[in-house]
Parts: structure tokens; sequence; C-alpha cells
């Protein structure tokens, strides 16, 4: 099994599974991982697809992940912070917490 197959594979099963647990589940905090997997899933697939055969893999692909993982945690730091604002007003009904 080559490495690519592997990341690709991994990829799309954190996709799947990231996108079932957001249909699935109601509170924000699940949804919010929810998303955060999906995009792990999307760092993996561009990984997969950054790797040539025989040749050095493609850079750019590293770097959008890199960015996109700054980009990542700095949204889910406002999304928490967003989600703690809304449950100290009251605006998050209990059954989802």
């Amino acid at each position: 099994m080559s490495t690519q197959l592997l990341y690709g594979g991994a990829g799309i099963a954190l996709c799947v599974l990231g996108l079932w647990a957001f249909l699935v589940h109601a509170p924000l905090l699940r949804k919010l991982i929810a998303i955060n997997i999906m995009g792990s899933g999307v760092f993996h697939l561009l990984i997969a697809l950054a790797e040539r055969d025989g040749a050095p893999p493609d850079p750019v692909p590293h770097a959008l992940v890199l960015t996109g993982i700054v980009v990542a945690v700095s949204a889910t730091a406002l999304a928490l912070v967003f989600g703690r604002r809304l449950d100290e007003q009251g605006g998050v009904p209990e059954d989802e917490r």
C-alpha cells in the first residue's frame, strides 16, 4: 500500500466521519469538533495529492496545508469565543449544550 493511498483513504474517511458527526449531533461544540475533523480530512487529501511518483512532492499543497492549519486554529478559537458568549447570554437551549 502506498503512502499516497493511505493518506488519501484516511482523508476521505475523516471527511465522511466529520460530515456524519456534523449532521447527527445537535450541540454546538460537537458540531465545531466535526468541522475540525472534516478540515483534517481535507488536509490529508491535499498532502496525498502533493506526492508525485519518483519526483519530490509538490511544495504548494504543503504550504496550503500549513496555512490552513493556522486559519483552522484561529477560526476554532473564534467559534469557541462566540459559543461561550452565546452560552452566557442564554442563547443556547439546555438540550443543545
